[in-house]
């Protein structure tokens, strides 16, 4: 715990002298503060449950979920914005899948 704990602590203290220097670009609504807020506390938590997955299972089981990362920002960007995705990211989509199926496979 208290690696994600400095880990977060670092990028919030790295991040924090520019976002002072612009905080008038930077005002949000509380509405988007909450959800900035649930998340960062989701990224953490996925950064302590994977170790403890790792820990008391396969790590295959811990891994598979995982290889999914890069697909999940770029799959919400599709259902709640409505982006549209680039080639760049279908590529990184197909290559999650298959590393995915890959890692089923055994």
């Amino acid at each position: 715990m208290w690696p994600v704990t400095a880990g977060r602590v670092a990028a919030v203290l790295v991040l924090l002298p520019d976002a002072a220097r612009h905080v008038r670009r930077l005002r949000l609504p509380p509405v988007r503060c909450a959800q900035a807020v649930l998340i960062g506390a989701g990224a953490a938590l996925g950064l302590v449950l994977y170790p403890l997955a790792a820990q008391r299972q396969l790590l295959a089981v811990a891994v598979v979920p995982a290889s999914l990362y890069p697909a999940l920002p770029v799959v919400l960007g599709l259902a709640l914005p409505h982006e549209r995705i680039t080639r760049r990211q279908a590529v990184g989509l197909l290559g999650a899948g298959i590393a995915t199926v890959l890692l089923t496979l055994g």
